[in-house]
């Protein structure tokens, strides 16, 4: 397939590219940071970079003309910093605005894509301390979040209107060797000082990587409507936190307060203090098939990688 990929250069959407590539497909990135995406992705015969300015789909809306495929990936990263009231706005705008001008792009071209995968997220649902499994059917929180991730989707749903057919990514904390939230965690425990964080009781939804590549290539080719990327075996917290300690051969005893995350991060702590256990139904449903359904297996392969 001939595929766009904007966010290509980040956590995920690296190994996106990457997988891409390997299986012969033909790739455009957006991107606003043309070196550094330059530096990240390297250089194949059938890897295109585009610079943009996502909010000016008329500049490069007729470099799309052509592609098969449209994965959304852009999006300022969440628990990067306070959720000061500008952050806040940013976090919006680069998720609903950007996609919003895609969408506005694909209505220009000629020959339109067949299918658009968009991002959104688990935190969709809000906090569910409570552990009631939810799925794709259950509805959304009132929360920041759950608001974003509500106008996220909407943003991209026109598409539908164009002919494309639309599938939705809420994804869950997604693990992986070079980074994302377990290059967070790995420090403290690879000096002997690891622990729960928060109450310990908060579920976890997490994906391997390679699953959630995995899912979007299957995507690709078949199915619509909205599927939790999600593994199959979300897990609490503290179960987490030992899991990890196991694999690594360290010990898990420092919990690291509430308290002490809401200082350093504000409102954005909520991203780690609370949590739900997200199911992927519609992806098993349509039988897709997890290689690592289960932490241990997935944690034991990424820092197999992450520790040569």
């Amino acid at each position: 397939m001939r595929i766009v990929i904007t966010g290509g250069s980040g956590f995920i959407g690296r190994r996106l590219v990457a997988r891409l590539l390997e299986q012969g497909d033909q790739v455009l990135v957006l991107t606003r940071r043309l070196e550094q995406a330059r530096r990240i992705l390297g250089e194949s015969p059938n890897l295109k970079l585009l610079p943009y300015d996502p909010y000016q789909p008329q500049a490069w809306a007729a470099a799309l003309e052509g592609y098969e495929g449209i994965v959304n990936l852009a999006g300022e990263p969440l628990a990067s910093s306070r959720w000061t009231e500008t952050k806040k706005k940013e976090i919006r705008r680069s998720r609903v605005e950007t996609t919003q001008a895609l969408v506005q792009a694909l209505a220009s071209l000629n020959q339109k894509p067949q299918v658009m995968i968009s991002s959104s997220a688990v935190g969709y649902y809000g906090s569910h301390p409570e552990g009631d499994p939810l799925t794709e059917t259950d509805p959304p929180a009132q929360d920041f979040l759950a608001g974003v991730c509500q106008a996220w989707e909407a943003a991209a749903r026109p598409v539908e209107e164009l002919g494309i057919r639309l599938a939705i990514l809420r994804t869950g904390i997604v693990l992986g060797p070079d980074g994302g939230a377990l290059g967070q965690m790995l420090a403290p425990f690879q000096f002997f000082i690891g622990g729960t964080i928060g109450s310990g009781k908060q579920w976890l939804s997490w994906i391997h990587r390679e699953d959630w590549v995995s899912l979007v290539c299957f995507l690709l080719e078949q199915g619509s409507g909205v599927f939790n990327a999600t593994a199959p075996n979300p897990v609490q917290m503290e179960e987490f936190c030992r899991t990890l300690g196991q694999v690594l051969g360290r010990p898990s005893w420092l919990p690291v307060p509430e308290l002490a995350l809401e200082l350093l991060l504000g409102e954005a702590a909520q991203v780690v203090l609370t949590g739900q256990k997200v199911i992927p139904q519609a992806a098993l449903q349509m039988g897709f098939t997890f290689q690592y359904p289960q932490l241990k297996e997935a944690l034991r392969q990424i820092l197999l990688i992450h520790l040569r």
